[in-house]
Parts: structure tokens; sequence; C-alpha cells
């Protein structure tokens, strides 16, 4: 393996007895980016001045914000070594900004998202936090899946503590995708649970919503790698190896099967916006007007939608073409090597992951806890308020796929989303097998760029061979 491929791609592959132990889990039972140099600071001034001052860096909205705060308020309130004050940013672009760029010093604790930990490994921004929390007597028996704890192994060890793990699922409105209508024209349509779905219940669906008279649409999902991957997970690979990948796997028999079957509908001109369309807005601008009745989107569209006067939404998850299938967004708790000290900031990050403080900031709205228990608690759920099927985000989270950690992502999304734009755009797919080679080679090139020979220089007849 090339050294790039080294720093470009790297996952546990297997649960390791070392990690097992460093984990307790032998024994259990089961927009542009901000400038990153004025992010809110927050903190709850203590009753008497605190040997170690501690900062947790986070992103989201003010309420989201506020959660946060409420924990570092509830944790200063019964520390007696240390005092933690929140470094808020607007998202997670502005926050890998300003630790990429060294902008703003590592907060102590930090929130990562999994797409971003192989750099922040790689520029030494974290410690592995397995052995700290096994120190503190944690032991997370069904509370959190394997699958979480397995999305931040890296070199064997369990690098930040799983937070949030947020499943792609179908947003749609209840008034343009009414099931009990369609069932009662004779319609096929999922179950009541709405715990799954078909592919030909999703065009189903998407055909019943567009209507040309009313000017709506059925469905749009986004031409990118990430927008088609549930898809192409439902039906076959992404990568050829989901270990080392050295190009996606478009091109095999069943990914490019399962491509061709979903762009049937999601490039189907009257099912989806157009391209004059999205100019004027965006799809979910669209979908909140009521003029798009589905568009894919994690947990943390909800409070958004639900401030829309008016808009009666649900979720479901995504359709199956083969088996289940998603990706969605994973976000840990990492401690940095710069910490202040690491054992207080360990043990801010065990009140952070009680099941007490996940309850305050998931409700708020956002999060999707990593946290089973309160993942299946009302505290998520939220009976009575929409989603009304707010389990579909647990269920999407079984049929997660976790992509190889790479630190390509932005270049592999630069080489072949133009590709699959064109797959949306040209008038006629003649032969998709042609698309599909096309986007394998260009992501070789990022993935493997070794393999890539160049065409070698042909030199002119006749000239001097010294």
């Amino acid at each position: 393996m090339s050294s790039r491929q080294v720093r470009g791609v790297r996952r546990m592959t297997c649960w390791t007895a070392a990690l097992a132990l460093t984990l307790g889990l032998a024994a259990c039972s089961t927009d542009e980016d901000p400038e990153p140099t004025s992010p809110r600071t927050t903190s709850a001034a203590p009753s008497q001045p605190r040997e170690v001052e501690l900062t947790f860096g986070v992103w989201g909205s003010d309420d989201e914000i506020a959660a946060y705060e409420s924990t570092v308020a509830q944790f200063n309130a019964i520390s007696e070594e240390s005092n933690v004050r929140i470094v808020a940013f607007p998202n997670r672009e502005a926050l890998v900004k300003a630790l990429r760029t060294g902008a703003r010093e590592t907060p102590d604790v930090y929130m990562l998202d999994r797409q971003d930990l192989v750099w922040a490994h790689d520029d030494d921004l974290n410690i592995p936090i397995g052995e700290l929390l096994d120190e503190r007597g944690v032991e997370f028996g069904d509370r959190y899946s394997r699958s979480a704890l397995e999305a931040f192994g890296l070199d064997r060890e369990l690098q930040c503590m799983p937070y949030g793990i947020s499943p792609t699922v179908m947003y749609y409105n209840t008034d343009l995708v009414d099931f009990d209508r369609m069932a009662e024209l004779g319609l096929d349509v999922p179950s009541a649970a709405r715990t799954k779905w078909t592919f030909a219940q999703f065009e189903e669906a998407a055909n019943f919503a567009s209507r040309k008279r009313r000017g709506t649409k059925g469905v749009h999902v986004p031409p990118t790698l990430l927008g088609l991957a549930p898809f192409v997970y439902s039906g076959g690979p992404l990568f050829d190896d989901e270990t080392d990948p050295t190009s996606l796997a478009l091109n095999d028999d069943d990914s490019r099967e399962a491509l061709a079957e979903s762009l049937r509908v999601l490039r189907d001109p009257t099912l989806t916006l157009s391209d004059a369309q999205l100019a004027r807005r965006t799809a979910l601008d669209w979908f909140k007007a009521g003029k798009v009745a589905m568009i894919p989107g994690d947990r943390s569209l909800v409070p958004e939608l639900r401030r829309v006067r008016g808009l009666d939404f649900d979720v479901i998850p995504m359709p199956v073409l083969e088996s289940p299938a998603t990706v969605g967004d994973i976000t840990g708790l990492c401690v940095s090597t710069t910490a202040r000290s690491v054992p207080e900031a360990a043990d801010f990050v065990v009140h952070a992951l009680s099941t007490e403080s996940v309850r305050e900031v998931t409700r708020a709205g956002y999060l999707a806890p990593a946290n089973q228990e309160v993942a299946l608690s009302e505290d998520f759920l939220q009976p009575g308020r929409q989603p009304e099927h707010a389990g579909a985000f647990n269920t999407s989270v079984r049929a997660l796929q976790i992509p190889p950690l790479l630190d390509v992502w932005g270049e592999l999304e630069a080489a072949v989303n133009p590709i699959l734009r064109e797959l949306f755009t040209v008038p006629v797919v003649d032969d998709i097998g042609d698309y599909t080679e096309r986007i394998d080679e260009a992501s070789r090139a990022v993935l493997d760029p070794e393999s890539v020979e160049e065409s070698p220089t042909e030199e002119p007849s006749g000239s001097p061979t010294e």
C-alpha cells in the first residue's frame, strides 16, 4: 500500500481483543465557512476558583448550544476541580476550519464528525478515549451498538466516543403522499408501521404526488455520491473494498443495476425538480413550500420543518431495492492531546455521555443519540409531535452502511460528482455502463493514484536515441 493510501484510508478491520478490553465489552451483557476566529464562548461562573479551566468545542443552532450549556452548567455545579466553558461554532465546517488552520487552540474536549477522524488523528489532535473511560468504570452494555463504536475505531483503539448517529431517511409531505388515500385507490403502499417500503412503493408515491396542475413534484435526491449511496448500497457495494478501497464499485453488476433502477425514477423530469427550479430555490425550500413531496435528510431537519406553518410531514426509512441500506452522520466526543488536564477532560466526557445529559440535548430535537436507551425514549421519539414515525431513525440505524475511513472525501466527490450529474441531465442514457466505468476510473485516480498509469510520451520518429 502506498503512503498516500495509508494516510487516505484507515479502518478497524475487526473487533479486536485489545479494543474490547479497553472498552470493557468482553463482559458486557449486551453556506460559506464562517471565520473560525470568533466562535461564541460561554461559561458558568464557578462559586469559587477551580484548578482547571476547560473548553468544550461544539457546533449547532442556538437551541442546540443552549442544551450543551445546560449540560456544562450541571457539570460545573458538581465538579470541585474544573470549570468548563463552551466554544460554540455555527456548523461543523467552521470548527474543522479552526482546527485545521490552527486559528484557535484545540478545545480540551470537542465534537468530531467521523469523516474528520483520519486527519484529526494524523494531526495528533486527540487522545484515544477507550482506556480513559475504562479507568472510570464506564460500561456501555446495550446502550451503544457495535457499529457505532467501531465507527470511531482507528489503529485498533477507540479514538472518540460515539455521541450522535443520524441516518439518512426519507422525509415526505403527508398531504402530497397520502398513503391512506393511495390504499383506497388500490395502490401499493407500505404498512402502517412505516418501518420499511420497497422501491416500487417509493415510485408509486412519487407518481401519486407529482401533479402538473398543482405544480408539485414527487421527489428530489441530489445527484451526488452521498445522495445516491443509499440506493447503491441497497443493491450492491459502493466501494471495491470496504476496508482498503482502491476504487468505487458502481460498475459492479449489482451496483450498476441498483443505480440504473434508481435513476429511472430520480432523473425522471416529470417526477423531480428541474435545474431551473433548483436555481430559484433549494430542494429543502421547495419541500417547505409544499411543492416537492419527498427529500432525503437526517434528524437535524426536524426542528426546522416543525417551524414551517401548515407543513405536515413524516419520515420513513430509505426505499429498499434488495436490502435495507442508508448512510448518515456519526459524531463523537474527543479529548485533545493538548488538554489542560486529561483526567478532568475525561471526567467531563463521562458526564456529557451520561443518559441524563444526553436526554437534555436530545430534547432540543436535533440530535439522534448514539445512546440507544435515549434513542428509544420519549425524549427522542417525542410522541404527539411531528414526525409521527420518528422510530424510522432507529430502524435506519440498523441499516446504516459505514463507509471506509477516508481523508480524501472532498477530492473523491469532486472527481465523481460531475459525472453523476451528467447521468441526471443528459436527455438519454444509452448505456449506463459507460458512465459507471468513468466514475470508477475517476475514483481510482483519487483512492489509488499510483495505480493509474500515465500514457507514455512517444518520441517522434527519427529522433536521436542519445
